[in-house]
């Protein structure tokens, strides 16, 4: 009896047998894909963000149901932002195509990671799964997803979606699977497993160290504490409408969100009329001291008011706010460890605090990321290049929203950011990229460079397919090792496949993944039976 099948029969091993499985298939659909040319690719991807955007409100309702976080309008522009919208804005560019560069006697060969092992939040789930499985498809890479056990049914929905849609239109089976009962032993076994090559990890701290002390590569990303300097020279009225609409959305769920306004004295008092105008409650100071025992009280951030409007969780010390009330704001008098609302805050309560000038709020606002979000945003209002350009060069932040809502706008959407769900906060953070994650992070390039002696011609490469051939093996069956007069594995040599052929008379891949599967689990069965 093979290992998986062992695994399986084993009643409390089932879990990872059937992991094992997912992973098989994986390999196998990740190495029929790796060889699809780009007009394949995008036909792809354009069916599954289709299929996505037509379900994009149907899953913000799901999700905001699900998880009771959010706003559902919110979230279903998330959703359509990350699904037809991402896909126009990657359309463009070719992570499947060999790049000949002559001049520099080179050439550039796409190599897909293989699988990727994507973990994905309660606070943005659906989005999340769109955004990681149309980079996946982008780059010829398989996905294997992780929902949040508090979001995932709506996730899994989400993912089986976009998988009935890529295989519909010629991807390989397995290309986008999904854990539907996740679990940390499971997890933990996935993301430890030598077969994925690649996690991308969006979600709490403890999840995000776990992923890089996995043993395989990974990206993740670390929490958020936007800082928000308003100094004198900016649109005072345009700076608390664009910080309240980003405060608000979504009830304040994205990481990008601004955590404390930094108000330059002389326009403080105007500013925050402006804010209450723009839909914001000013807490008294008996209601800011009330606020912060229900945030924090319990020595870390309730999540029982994570996503909740600012009608809710005023109801929650007392408050009847107004039904248009967007986001409470709690003026404090210092940045620091002993003043809890200067810390990251997943909710539409805001901070504010007055700075004499705004070198004084430059100060301030490094020492808001130094209590939390190191390497993430930060964002000003001002129209006075000298201090953005301060401001930009001494927080230690590396996306700076500049005259814009922060929440979407560090996330690309608003600004000419990459557009992104899971954001790189860099060596600040502790994290080997410093961008927002996009396809080019999930692929790598061989390059086949020339000796630089002008004396040594370049060849040419005009027409070539370097995928020309029969098809590849998946990821765990390479050639074997040579060792004298024997091979190491060749006592698992296979009989060759049969070589389907399409239609128009070229093999089709994707008919010989079908058929390798169908025997391996005939295979996996009989030896169950024989047992």
């Amino acid at each position: 009896m093979t290992a998986i099948v062992e695994e399986i029969l084993a009643g409390d091993k089932r879990a990872t047998g059937n992991a094992d499985m997912m992973l098989q298939n994986a390999e196998w659909a990740a190495a029929t894909f790796a060889r699809f040319d780009r007009k394949r690719v995008e036909a792809i991807a354009r069916a599954t963000a289709d299929v996505a955007y037509a379900h994009a409100g149907a899953l913000a309702e799901a999700a905001v149901k699900e998880t009771g976080f959010g706003v559902t309008a919110h979230k279903k522009i998330k959703n359509e932002l990350t699904s037809r919208g991402l896909f126009e804005l990657y359309a463009k560019e070719d992570y499947c195509s060999a790049r000949i560069k002559s001049e520099l006697k080179m050439v550039e060969l796409p190599r897909p990671a293989g699988i990727v092992f994507a973990l994905t939040p309660s606070t943005n789930p659906v989005c999340s799964v769109y955004y990681k499985v149309l980079m996946a498809l982008f780059t010829r890479n398989a996905i294997i997803l992780s929902p949040h056990p508090m979001a995932k049914e709506c996730s899994t929905r989400a993912a089986k979606l976009m998988a009935a849609a890529a295989e519909e239109a010629g991807a390989p089976i397995g290309i986008i699977q999904v854990i539907e009962q996740p679990n940390l032993p499971l997890i933990d076994y996935v993301m430890k497993s030598p077969r994925v090559s690649v996690i991308l990890a969006t979600g709490g701290t403890p999840m995000v160290r776990s992923a890089y002390s996995s043993g395989n590569p990974a990206i993740g990303v670390g929490p958020g504490n936007a800082p928000v300097l308003v100094d004198d020279s900016a649109d005072v009225i345009e700076a608390a409408k664009r910080i309240v609409t980003s405060k608000a959305f979504d009830n304040s769920i994205l990481c990008t969100n601004e955590s404390v306004v930094l108000a330059v004295e002389s326009i403080a008092d105007r500013l925050l009329q402006a804010l209450k105008s723009a839909g914001a409650y000013v807490a008294k100071p008996e209601e800011v001291v009330a606020l912060r025992d229900l945030l924090f009280g319990k020595g870390s951030f309730n999540i029982a008011v994570l996503g909740k409007s600012a009608v809710e969780i005023g109801a929650l010390i007392g408050l009847r706010l107004p039904a248009q009330t967007q986001i409470i704001l709690a003026e404090i008098d210092r940045i620091g460890i002993d003043e809890p609302l200067s810390k990251e805050k997943l909710c539409p309560v805001l901070g504010f605090l007055r700075v004499p000038h705004a070198q004084a709020g430059i100060t301030q606002a490094r020492a808001l990321i130094r209590l939390s979000g190191a390497g993430h945003s930060a964002a000003i209002h001002s129209k006075h290049a000298p201090t953005i350009l301060k401001y930009g060069a001494a927080v230690k932040a590396l996306r700076v929203v500049v005259n814009a809502p922060c929440s979407l706008g560090a996330a690309g959407y608003g600004t000419h950011l990459a557009p992104a769900f899971t954001i790189g906060t860099g060596f600040f953070g502790s994290s080997a990229i410093g961008e927002n994650v996009g396809p080019q992070h999930l692929i790598n390039w061989t390059r086949i460079a020339y000796n630089d002696d002008p004396k040594e011609a370049f060849g040419d490469f005009s027409g070539l397919d370097a995928n020309a051939g029969g098809p590849a093996l998946a990821l765990g069956l390479e050639a074997p090792i040579s060792l004298g007069r024997l091979q190491e594995g060749a006592e698992a040599a296979q009989d060759p496949l049969p070589l389907p052929h399409a239609s128009h008379g070229t093999v089709d891949e994707v008919a010989i993944l079908r058929e390798e599967i169908r025997r391996m689990v005939l295979e996996e069965l009989r030896g169950a039976l024989r047992s």
